[in-house]
């Protein structure tokens, strides 16, 4: 599969160029190889901290290096994911059509888009400051063993959590040069929030787990008892954001973002039952991609008022 071509095959002598729909459908299968739009929930969160860390909107430069490291950390664990997985992948009906099983996407273009994408983090961290630089492997060995997670563990969800979880403390190191309480805060919600809804994501695919033998919440106590887990995590998510007035000057309008996070969570609670799963995309990606946005745009009024 694959000679570094994005499709895995070679144009022959004398072939045409290359034409725009073409493009448009490798770009598209780039997109999906590395699932940008799940980059949105843990972006905004890396602004949310550069906002508090900053007092206010953070330098330019700050933050079109954060979005670089954002971008290359996220891209390079969703591609290295999809080759430490591409065998599962083939074998799980719900990933058969992914590019690098198809073949859309060939692996040696994969390979190279990883290189790059790492490199884009650790430029981006190095054109930071020197905690940034120095944190950067670090980081990316923790984001990028996700993948290998749940070969051995079913507290593979708090990996997961984890890895976008660093994505606010890395934006405050971005911003101040240093590890802050508040950060580690803000950041240990993240965890949880993406755990929880992992978990439900993951519900899908209990019985491929099994035969696979991997490792998950699901599979380990049953899908009943996962979203109740799952829930209790959500719970710890609104409980730590709703401490962080404590060590940050944040009122009225984060409270209230913070509150309509809680309802919203509770109606992803509600779409998904142990007998009916069909929901869980929409509990996924709509549901968590408001909450992100809401707690960045709650935090941003709240601070652009104090200021």
């Amino acid at each position: 599969m694959g000679n570094g071509s994005l499709s895995g095959r070679a144009a022959g002598p004398g072939s045409p160029a290359p034409r725009a729909p073409g493009l448009v459908r490798s770009l598209a299968a780039i997109l999906s190889m590395i699932k940008f739009q799940h980059t949105l929930f843990a972006l905004p969160f890396a602004f949310t901290a550069a906002i508090l860390a900053a007092r206010g909107w953070p330098a330019r430069r700050e933050a079109l290096w954060i979005l670089g490291a954002m971008i290359g950390a996220r891209s390079a664990a969703m591609v290295f994911n999809r080759l430490a997985d591409l065998g599962y992948d083939r074998r799980n009906p719900r990933t058969a059509s992914r590019p690098l099983v198809t073949g859309e996407l060939g692996l040696p273009f994969a390979r190279t888009f990883l290189l790059a994408s790492a490199a884009l983090f650790f430029l981006s961290a190095a054109m930071l400051n020197r905690l940034a630089a120095a944190l950067a492997a670090p980081a990316l060995l923790v984001i990028l063993s996700y993948s290998y997670a749940k070969r051995v563990s079913w507290l593979t969800h708090l990996h997961l959590g984890v890895s976008l979880g660093l994505a606010p403390l890395g934006a405050w190191i971005a911003v101040t040069g240093s590890i802050d309480p508040a950060a580690l805060l803000l950041g240990a919600a993240v965890a949880f929030w993406v755990a929880g809804f992992d978990v439900i994501y993951s519900c899908q695919d209990t019985a491929f787990d099994e035969r696979e033998g991997l490792h998950s919440i699901p599979r380990r106590f049953g899908v009943p008892a996962a979203l109740r887990i799952s829930s209790g995590l959500h719970v710890l998510t609104i409980v730590l954001l709703l401490l962080l007035p404590l060590f940050l000057p944040l009122h009225g309008f984060y409270l209230a973002g913070v509150v309509v996070t809680a309802v919203l969570l509770a109606y992803e609670h509600r779409l998904v039952k142990p007998h009916d799963l069909s929901r869980v995309n929409q509990a996924f990606f709509t549901v968590n991609g408001w909450v992100s946005f809401l707690i960045f745009a709650a935090t941003a009024i709240d601070v652009a008022r104090a200021a």
